[in-house]
């Protein structure tokens, strides 16, 4: 990804936050509409993390990888504090890594 479209990316959500704010209450929008954006918004997320996750360079990352951030998303759904997810997420990948898995 270019630094072009992160920026643009990146103008775009922040111009689209800024709206809301701005807006508030004058703004309305049916639940459908509501629900579609927060959906939308959860698919995109969803999407970035599984590119990010599974592939490095235009092929698959390797299971070290895989299975860290597999820990990580577990951490994060039992509530464990933010920075443990990462340092758990972290450490997984780096002791499978040092152990010889890809």
């Amino acid at each position: 990804m270019t630094w072009t479209a992160v920026l643009v990316l990146a103008a775009g959500i922040y111009l689209t936050r800024l709206a809301g704010l701005v807006l508030g209450d004058r703004l309305r929008m049916s639940e459908w509409v509501a629900d579609r954006i927060d959906l939308g918004a959860t698919a995109l997320l969803v999407a970035l993390a599984a590119t990010a996750w599974l592939t490095e360079g235009g092929g698959f990352a390797g299971w070290a990888r895989t299975v860290g951030v597999a820990v990580g998303v577990v951490a994060a759904w039992r509530r464990v504090p933010f920075l443990l997810v990462v340092v758990l997420a972290a450490a997984t990948t780096a002791g499978l890594r040092y152990l010889g898995m890809p």
